[in-house]
């Protein structure tokens, strides 16, 4: 499990970004990988998964 702090997440588009922690890396998230609701500068943690333009957030819920 990434934790990481949501950047940005656009309710009505349905996507957003990730910054990990750790990293710094920022990852899209779709609103199909949410197990939670987010909102900006929520804590959360995720998962990774390869996605078409690269890695993406998968199973997100807050910290």
């Amino acid at each position: 499990m990434n934790k990481g702090t949501v950047k940005f997440f656009n309710d009505t588009k349905g996507f957003g970004f990730i910054k990990e922690t750790d990293s710094n890396q920022e990852y899209f998230v779709h609103v199909s990988g949410l197990m939670s609701e987010i909102r900006e500068n929520d804590e959360v943690t995720f998962d990774l998964q390869e996605g078409r333009k690269g890695l993406n957030a998968i199973n997100v819920k807050l910290a």
